[in-house]
C-alpha cells in the first residue's frame, strides 16, 4: 500500500484571551443582564479570520446572537442560508458603544 498526503496548514485556532473575554462578558451582563448572556458556549470548529488577529493581539471573539432553532437565518455565518437578523442592529450597536466607552474611561 502507498499513500501520499498533501497537507496544508489552514486557519489558526481562535483562542480568546482571558482578560478581554471577561471584559466583554461583563459588558454583556451590564447591558442585557446575566440571564441573556451565555458565558461559556460550546466551542465551534468553524474557521474565522479573527484567529489571526488573536495570534498577535489580545482580544475576544463573541457572538451577539441571530436567533435559534429552526428560525429563518439562525444558521452560522458563511452558510448560504444565513440571513442577518436586522433586529440585532440596536443591541449590537449599544453593546459596542458601551464596550468602547467603558474601555476608554
Amino acid at each position: 500500500m502507498r499513500a501520499q498526503i498533501d497537507y496544508r496548514k489552514g486557519y489558526a485556532v481562535l483562542v480568546n484571551t482571558p482578560e478581554e473575554t471577561e471584559f466583554a462578558r461583563r459588558i454583556g451582563f451590564e447591558l442585557v443582564g446575566a440571564e441573556r448572556v451565555v458565558p461559556n458556549a460550546p466551542a465551534t470548529t468553524g474557521s474565522e479570520d479573527f484567529a489571526f488577529m488573536l495570534e498577535r493581539r489580545p482580544g475576544c471573539y463573541l457572538f451577539i446572537g441571530n436567533g435559534a432553532g429552526d428560525e429563518h437565518g439562525a444558521c452560522m455565518i458563511h452558510n448560504p442560508g444565513y440571513d442577518f437578523n436586522d433586529g440585532n442592529l440596536p443591541i449590537g450597536a449599544a453593546y459596542w458603544a458601551l464596550l468602547a466607552e467603558t474601555y476608554l474611561q
